[in-house]
């Protein structure tokens, strides 16, 4: 019986194997780093608060990734700037006080849904302020984070990432800081998931 349930495991591998080695450089990444990756390997996410892609790609393809994600890899989000005109930087700005004040599990599906369901105006940082005291968050709190050392510091670090990833369309996703998966050739977000996964665990 062990026999068997290893071969029928075996047969089941097959098509991801297959799949995998049809990956290539150029179709369906590319390098964005010439020297090592990171030291753990992990995948990042690089999203807009204001890209209807990005808010299906949270609540649908996130979800999924936290529970298959690869056993050693860890997964990671940067906010880009570039879509929402002067209120991408407050938005990248929301993010790290949210990642700050550890309530990014609560305000980012907020400013999600506040954006694409309830189609909410925000027009400066006092608006956003507004939505982390609606959920949790005290005006003090908020405040004292928003332009603390740690967040303009995570701010930086998210557009100096942004930049050396070449980013231009988001969801993205980045691997090991050193492949970035192109969507020309994929149909799925699952394709995504397929490459990112596969570049994760590939080796050097």
């Amino acid at each position: 019986m062990k026999k068997i349930l290893l071969m029928v495991a075996a047969l089941l591998m097959v098509p991801a194997l297959a799949n995998a080695t049809q990956f290539k450089e150029g179709v369906h990444y590319k390098v964005i780093n010439d020297g090592p990756g990171s030291a753990k390997p992990e995948i990042t996410e690089f999203f807009s608060f204001y890209c209807g892609h990005c808010y299906n790609f949270s609540r649908t393809v996130v979800p999924q990734i936290e529970r298959t994600l690869p056993k050693g890899v860890t997964f990671d989000q940067e906010h880009v700037e570039f879509i929402g005109g002067p209120m991408g930087e407050e938005m990248t700005r929301a993010f790290a006080i949210a990642e700050q004040l550890g309530v990014t599990k609560k305000i980012e599906p907020a400013l999600f849904a506040a954006i694409h369901e309830k189609r909410q105006q925000f027009t400066s940082r006092d608006d956003i302020r507004k939505l982390f005291i609606a959920n949790g968050v005290s005006g003090k709190e908020f405040d004292q984070a928003a332009n603390s050392f740690v967040v303009n510091s995570q701010i930086a670090k998210m557009r100096r990432d942004t930049e050396n990833a070449g980013i231009q369309g988001v969801p993205s996703l980045v691997v090991n800081g050193k492949y970035l998966v192109l969507t020309d050739h994929i149909k799925t977000y699952q394709d995504m998931l397929d490459i990112a996964y596969y570049l994760a665990q590939k080796k050097p």
